[in-house]
């Protein structure tokens, strides 16, 4: 659902068939409230921004261990290389997630909720060129520096 400009998702835990290509299609052009509330009406928005006002855009993905967050990224890293354009030949979203640092692998932790708990956030940073994506950054910070 929506709160204003902010939405509220919540993790199924299984694969459901609201992510595939036609639905990033089926949301491309349209205004905000057009469609149900979805990360790609967000990526829609955020995507129009920044190439009708030629400014930077920013979407903040948080919750809980376990939520989701990283599968949301994902699925705006697709819209963006779907909508957008990918300059190259391989996929961008797939570069971005490859390139999180071994360093992470020995960060992890159990929690309640996820086996695999990460102890850092992640940064990325899309480049854009004429509406299309150019590469990308992904940055690490610490969460939680006790259980390092």
């Amino acid at each position: 659902t929506l709160s204003g400009i902010i939405l509220v998702a919540i993790n199924p835990y299984q694969a459901l068939p609201i992510y595939e290509e036609e639905v990033i299609y089926a949301y491309c052009g349209r205004e905000m409230g057009d469609m149900d509330p979805h990360i790609f009406a967000l990526a829609e928005e955020a995507y129009k921004q920044m190439v009708r006002f030629g400014k930077n855009q920013s979407l903040i993905i948080s919750g809980e261990s376990g939520a989701g967050k990283t599968v949301s990224a994902k699925y705006a890293m697709r819209y963006f290389t779907t909508i957008g354009g990918c300059l190259g030949n391989s996929s961008m979203e797939e570069k971005v997630l490859a390139s999180s640092p071994v360093m992470e692998a020995f960060g992890n932790a159990k929690t309640t909720r996820n086996d695999n708990s990460s102890r850092f956030g992640k940064y990325i940073e899309i480049g854009f060129s004429q509406a299309h994506v150019t590469g990308a950054t992904i940055k690490t910070y610490l969460l939680e520096k006790s259980r390092v």
